[in-house]
């Protein structure tokens, strides 16, 4: 990596970030096309703060005092995350293109680790030749510290419906030929069907939450709203209409029945796909997919270019993508040992995956899970 150097990093809690680190924010965001999410917003940094979750901020300078990166984070003893975890879909500094960034200035005044799961493809970059672990080189980036990458699907939206079924994947293109016709069948046998881009509607956003808690509960899944203050978050997102940054609500409608609907961040062309939802009672309308080719066919209207599906391995996402960026997942600590161990239990992930011990072996890894983190 070039650029000039970041010679110092130190926490700073969000609200006590002046205008000279809000700017350089916005400034670095803007001038760095890696970083359109709306996750490297500062907004979504703030209303994380705001609803009750503590936020730190890293702050970089150069040798004269000038900010370079800024990492939002949550603290937890001696361990940093990324702020908004575990609901970050994008994480990693935000920084100017070709700004060195060393990971190890972040473990100082008592940080022994900071833990990543969606890290974005280019923060990632490593240029160490000699050293494995990365802990003589002050430029090396986050590539020694990554223990594994997953794909980030997208779909590319611009143009609109006519558009994307010209790039999507016979899947993709065969699903939103369906979607029509069961759109069609729900009007006949619920009534009119509404689709409604942008609504800042509570009630709709609870069931939003109710639905995906009893999906959680039905798949086992960690339920992602069991801390109240990510409830908060959610409603105060739905009202946030800040330039650049907003949480968007999206309802679909058959007559009276509220068949699908989804909850994500927007920013700029960017829309993040974050909680989307369907009542299981017209599941055989499949009615997640009806709402994306709504989405889809307003996102010229709605000044949408892309939609990031984020990661994760359902089947809907491998179908409806037209592309995909890669996220890391990682440890960045001084500690040979607990990499040691993180990698033995990655090791045992996989394991379990294929194995017909798997729930057994499962069980194992959440005990070692929770010793790690």
């Amino acid at each position: 990596m070039t650029g000039a150097p970041i010679r110092t990093m130190r926490l700073t809690s969000f609200d006590a970030l002046g205008e000279e680190e809000l700017d350089a924010w916005h400034r670095l965001r803007e001038g760095n096309p890696l970083l359109d999410s709306p996750y490297f917003h500062p907004g979504f940094a703030e209303a994380v703060h705001v609803s009750g979750r503590p936020v730190e901020v890293a702050v970089g300078r150069d040798a004269d005092g000038r900010v370079l990166a800024l990492l939002p984070c949550h603290r937890e003893r001696s361990l940093l995350r990324p702020a908004g975890w575990p609901g970050a879909d994008f994480q990693g500094p935000v920084l100017a293109p070709g700004t060195s960034f060393s990971p190890l200035l972040l473990l100082s005044r008592g940080v022994r680790g900071f833990a990543f799961d969606h890290l974005l493809d280019g923060h990632a970059d490593d240029h160490t030749d000699d050293h494995e672990d990365g802990h003589e080189d002050g430029e090396a980036g986050f590539g020694p510290w990554i223990e594994s990458r997953r794909p980030s699907p997208y779909i590319d939206v611009s143009g609109g419906l006519d558009a994307y079924l010209g790039r999507a994947s016979r899947s993709g293109k065969d699903n939103m030929g369906q979607a029509r016709r069961r759109a069609a069948k729900a009007e006949r046998e619920l009534g009119p069907v509404r689709f409604e881009a942008d609504a800042v509607d509570p009630k709709a956003l609870d069931r939003v939450v109710e639905l995906k808690r009893a999906q959680y509960a039905a798949t086992g899944a960690p339920d992602y709203f069991a801390a109240p203050d990510r409830i908060d978050l959610v409603n105060r997102l739905l009202h946030t209409r800040s330039p650049g940054f907003s949480g968007m609500l999206s309802t679909l409608h058959a007559g009276p029945h509220l068949l699908a609907a989804h909850f994500g961040l927007r920013s700029g062309g960017v829309l993040h796909w974050w909680f989307p939802v369907y009542d299981p009672s017209f599941a055989h309308l499949a009615p997640g997919w009806m709402l994306l080719r709504e989405l889809v066919s307003a996102a010229p209207a709605l000044g949408i270019g892309r939609i990031d599906l984020g990661r994760g391995e359902d089947e809907y996402k491998r179908r409806a993508k037209t592309g995909e960026v890669m996220v890391a997942q990682g440890l960045v600590t001084r500690s040979a040992a607990k990499r040691t161990m993180r990698r033995a239990r990655d090791s045992m992930v996989e394991a379990a995956k294929v194995s017909p011990l798997g729930p057994g072996l499962r069980r194992i890894v959440r005990s070692v899970r929770s010793l790690l983190r």
